[in-house]
């Protein structure tokens, strides 16, 4: 699956659950994106619930951002590094993101990075609609025009 495809398709789930949460306010929405309510009231919103696991080891898991707002991709690639394609990548860098390199292409690990399911950090980029929050993530195309090339 692409990045694009799973954007998308994660979007519309969202969006269909935050289709009946219209009278809750932001908290109570952030609240009921809990790890362990979202598990059992919407099982096929992520494919780690059947297995009881979640993707970050961490107390008190949000799923309301389920990806980051600070992850960006582009299908395409984002440029070539040696002879490898970078896809991915962080925007804010961070400390606790890594690179996962595989034969030909370049992918950003957010495994170690829990930023984006901490309550404060969602209702501070608070926004019911999803892909507003995610708008950036995958403007690649605004913001690098033509593929660059590193060695």
């Amino acid at each position: 699956m692409s990045y694009s495809s799973w954007f998308q398709t994660h979007g519309a789930k969202h969006r269909a659950i935050l289709a009946t949460l219209t009278h809750l306010t932001p908290q109570e929405i952030i609240t009921y994106f809990r790890f362990e309510h979202m598990q059992t009231a919407h099982p096929d919103f992520c494919p780690l619930y059947a297995q009881n696991k979640k993707c970050h080891a961490m107390e008190n898991l949000n799923c309301y951002l389920c990806a980051c707002p600070n992850f960006r991709f582009d299908d395409a690639g984002v440029e070539t590094i040696g002879t490898k394609e970078l896809m991915s990548y962080c925007s804010v860098n961070s400390p606790d993101g890594a690179r996962f390199e595989g034969k030909s292409k370049i992918h950003q690990n957010c495994s170690g990075c829990t930023i984006p399911h901490h309550e404060a950090f969602i209702l501070q980029h608070f926004s019911r609609d999803w892909f507003e929050m995610m708008a950036e993530v995958k403007s690649l195309s605004a913001i690098l025009p033509t593929k660059t090339t590193k060695e």
